[in-house]
């Protein structure tokens, strides 16, 4: 590992370190043997001081000798356990005493403070860590082939493979999105060709989906965003081609139109006539409409932190996309639609709409003739859904599904590592029972680098499931494996666990510095009173439905070997703490005296007393401690345990700081409810039930604090985008009325998206939140296309109702067709199971359920209100 593996991994372009646990570092020990000191007279400062002075290369500049310059150089290296072993420490009465008779020289292993296992056997683990500002799966394919190269130097019956690979996820995340985007653009097409009624039309609208595609991965390419879940989850491609529809079906309306009364087949130059004022008729509310779509995204940029680079790659190619797919729809569609349809264009409906139109013109009828009523009810649905959202749950995003398994064990503070890894290999054998796992790797204590450092009590396992195809029962739903998992394990004892993923758990610790769902933090002064605190309140999280994995930070219990100086009787013989703490710290602890080469690879040689004196607390109160040489150079030595208390005393596991103040805390996994509501009733629950002391206080941790942040956030910018929004309306019909009647199919729309998350049971999200922000735009685009018909129709003099219901009955298929398309593209997001979904589901269910809301509403609603409020009559404003 150390000197083929990860020398290779490390200079994989992106790769910064490889940190390596497990397995035994390689050492030279000098082993001193007490009786022998003792005999010669000898300390342990004397081996030290004379293995550091016979262990170096010096270098002494160069002499010239007949024109050649020659290097000075005296080796001093020791070379092996011979050369140890030969150290000169001193001479008595010309006899030279060597380390070799007084100690033992060998080979030996480090005192380790961490171990790694595979399925209850130890391995060497190495996790390699990827430069900031890298993509992820191009530097773990990179590393990954990197490994295959280095496996073949390594010796016979060693091994090295990946036991976790982020690309996994990573491809099966891209692949869902690139699922979605597919499903979707067909599902588009299909629309497009049964309600246009023209393969020619409905192909020129479907091209708007590649060419627009094409323009956005260059510009993600020149943002600097990759193509991922978040950067390619929002793209619904119905929006996409929302500008075209409107455009494409207004010109075949004229051509059709044209055809019936000219009698025959149109001419270049009449297609290219008519195309542009078709094009003209439509091109305001389709660019407006476009552009206020693009525009409430931009709120998501305001977005800070975690949630701003969460959702920021999505706005951008969302908006990035929407810019593109606007530009063709006023350049090329006109362009080939003049060019193409050159056949006959029917004049009458497809059966689709002929049926349509049947439902909706008694439908259209009853809602003016009953306008109060209609509006009324809209408007009781609205505050209705308002009340509903202020119920419902929340959280930051849904927990992506990772496909493995993250199970935090904590033991019993001060359990040693050789337990460890005893009890970790049952656990694991335990797990390995089960027939979905692949395979179960552990990492116990603290590794070579302490990027992640924990006490040996304490192991990261992680388990790797089989694909579900290769489950006994690939239905199974993951909820009832971790239970499964939960009652395996609960088997074992001296463990408590908290399960959780490999990437959640690393998420949730860099938000809160814990690894669970919720943190709840005490903060104080006095260690203990903390603890008592902490356990009141983790009592009460215990209690509270949805919480599992409660704990309460591990903070004392650990058994400690205390020597405690005896300053009067060390003055007493002229000594100092420190003469103290040096031989303690080398006849246990060791000391690192030089080290031994072999080639380019370099070993410690480590001086610490035989293993017997070392873990035995008699034997190390019998520790001698020399006293200060008398003026003839003799030296006596004093017992440790006459100049020190030697005790074992239970002291503090850990001592945590956050902000500069002790802390202690408590920590919970939810499962089965929403995050947001358990906080909440965390939070009354510690604040009526909990005695906070004066000069300790509570806070609280999680992701629900990104949702909070965000939020808070958005509660500002939404409703200026929103501001924006209604101007960009009053330019276009610069009356205030009709921008307000237009306006109106927001929170008309938004009742479908809250609807539609309480009947499949989804919480609010920052996810529904995008939902509901890309809601607002595409409910607007419908209202202003029919509004901008019925002016139209007003200005050539029609009558108030005629013009209402031929403008709503002609723009039937126009607001039917782009509502259809939006929608059906965010039905596989909606209903997929697959990797990823998870994210996407909100966002889809919310704008499918705001979209069927939004479109019944703008065809019933919208004429309705039109009516009541607008009562002038043929000859208003021109549109």
């Amino acid at each position: 590992q150390d000197w083929v593996i990860r020398p290779q991994l490390r200079n994989t372009p992106g790769v910064t370190e490889v940190n390596t646990i497990g397995g035994f570092e390689r050492q030279y020990h000098v082993t001193p043997l007490p009786e022998r000191l003792s005999a010669y007279g000898l300390t342990l400062a004397d081996v030290t001081d004379a293995l550091a002075k016979n262990n170096s290369n010096v270098g002494a500049g160069y002499i010239e000798r007949y024109g050649e310059q020659y290097l000075v150089r005296v080796p001093g290296q020791a070379s092996g356990v011979e050369d140890l072993r030969g150290t000169i420490i001193t001479n008595r009465n010309g006899a030279p005493i060597r380390i070799g008779d007084v100690a033992d020289v060998g080979l030996g292993e480090e005192l380790r403070t961490g171990a790694a296992t595979e399925n209850g056997k130890e391995v060497v683990l190495g996790t390699v860590f990827m430069l900031v500002g890298e993509n992820s799966r191009t530097v773990a394919r990179a590393a990954a082939q990197r490994l295959e190269q280095a496996a073949k130097a390594l010796p016979a019956g060693v091994v090295a493979e990946a036991v976790y690979d982020r690309t996994e996820l990573v491809d099966r995340a891209i692949w869902t999105v690139e699922k979605n985007l597919l499903e979707g653009a067909l599902l588009v097409i299909v629309v497009l060709f049964l309600l246009l009624g023209n393969i020619r039309a409905a192909l020129i609208t479907a091209a708007i989906i590649p060419f627009s595609m094409l323009l956005t991965i260059t510009g993600m390419v020149q943002s600097r965003v990759s193509g991922n879940l978040m950067s390619l989850g929002a793209l619904d491609f119905g929006l996409i081609v929302d500008g075209a529809v409107i455009i494409v079906e207004n010109c075949l309306r004229r051509f059709g139109e044209a055809q019936h009364r000219l009698g025959r087949l149109l001419g270049r130059e009449e297609r290219f006539a008519l195309t542009a004022t078709a094009t003209g008729e439509v091109i305001k509310p389709s660019l407006f409409g476009v552009l206020i779509i693009t525009l409430v995204y931009v709120p998501i940029f305001a977005l800070t932190g975690v949630e701003g680079k969460m959702f920021h790659p999505m706005a951008i190619t969302v908006v990035i996309a929407l810019t593109a797919a606007l530009v063709l729809s006023l350049t090329f569609v006109p362009a080939a639609v003049a060019t193409f349809v050159t056949g006959k264009v029917e004049d009458k409906e497809s059966r689709i709409m002929r049926g349509a139109r049947r439902l909706y013109e008694p439908a259209l009828a009853m809602a003016l003739r009953l306008r109060v009523a209609f509006v009324a009810g809209a408007v009781a649905l609205v505050v209705i859904a308002g009340f509903a959202a202020s119920r419902m749950g929340s959280e930051f995003v849904p927990n992506l599904d990772e496909g493995d398994i993250a199970m935090h064990a904590l033991r019993i503070p001060g359990t040693s590592l050789s337990q460890a890894i005893l009890m970790q290999g049952a656990l694991e054998a335990r797990i390995k029972q089960i027939p979905e796992v692949e395979r179960v790797v552990g990492k116990i204590g603290t590794a070579e680098v302490a990027t992640d450092p924990m006490p040996p009590s304490v192991a990261d396992t992680f388990i790797m499931l089989k694909d579900r195809k290769d489950w006994p029962d690939p239905r199974k739903p993951r909820a009832q494996l971790v239970a499964e998992l939960q009652a395996a394990v609960a088997t074992i004892p001296g463990n408590n666990y908290e399960f959780t993923q490999p990437i959640q758990m690393r998420f949730n610790e860099l938000l809160s510095g814990v690894r669970a769902d919720v943190a709840v933090k005490v903060f104080g002064d006095d260690l203990d009173q903390l603890l008592e605190i902490g356990k009141s309140v983790g009592a009460v999280v215990e209690g509270i439905e949805g919480a599992q994995d409660v704990g309460v930070e591990q903070v004392t219990g650990l058994p400690v070997l205390q020597i405690t100086p005896d300053r009067a009787a060390l003055a007493r013989l002229g000594l100092n703490v420190q003469d103290l703490q040096e031989v303690v710290a080398t006849s246990i602890g060791g000391a690192v005296v030089g080290q031994v080469f072999e080639g380019d690879r370099r070993f410690d040689i480590v001086v610490r007393l035989p293993e017997a004196t070392r873990s035995n607390v008699d034997g190390v109160g019998r520790l001698r401690v020399p006293l200060p040489a008398a003026l003839d150079g003799s030296r006596g030595f004093v017992p440790l345990q006459d100049v020190a208390r030697v005790e074992t005393v239970i002291g503090p596991n850990q001592i945590s700081r956050e902000d500069g103040k002790r802390r202690v805390v408590i920590t919970a996994n939810v499962r089965g409810r929403d995050l947001g509501s358990f906080v909440t009733e965390v939070q009354q629950k510690v604040g009526a039930e909990v005695e906070i002391p004066i000069g300790y206080w509570v806070s609280y941790g999680g992701t629900f604090e990104q949702l909070i942040s965000a939020a808070k956030r958005l509660q500002l910018v939404v409703p200026a985008a929103l501001l924006v929004i209604f101007g960009l309306l009053f330019a276009l019909f610069r009356s205030v009325k009709d921008a307000a009647i237009v306006f109106s199919g927001v929170p008309l729309a938004l009742t479908g998206g809250v609807a539609a998350l309480l009947l499949r049971g989804l919480p609010l999200s920052i996810s529904a939140g995008i939902g509901f922000i890309a809601l607002s735009g595409v409910a607007v685009l419908n209202g202003v296309v029919m509004v901008s018909f019925i002016r139209s129709l007003l200005a050539e003099g029609r009558s108030m109702d005629e013009a209402i219901s031929e403008g709503a009955l002609s723009r039937l298929r126009p607001v039917l067709m782009t509502a259809l398309v939006a929608s059906l593209g965010f039905v596989p997001m909606a209903f997929n199971i697959v990797a990823g979904a998870e994210v996407q589901r909100p966002l889809a269910t919310v704008v499918i359920g705001g979209i069927v809301s939004s479109t019944l509403l703008t065809l019933l609603i919208l004429p309705a209100l039109y009516r009541l409020a607008i009562r002038s009559g043929p000859g208003r404003g021109q549109p």
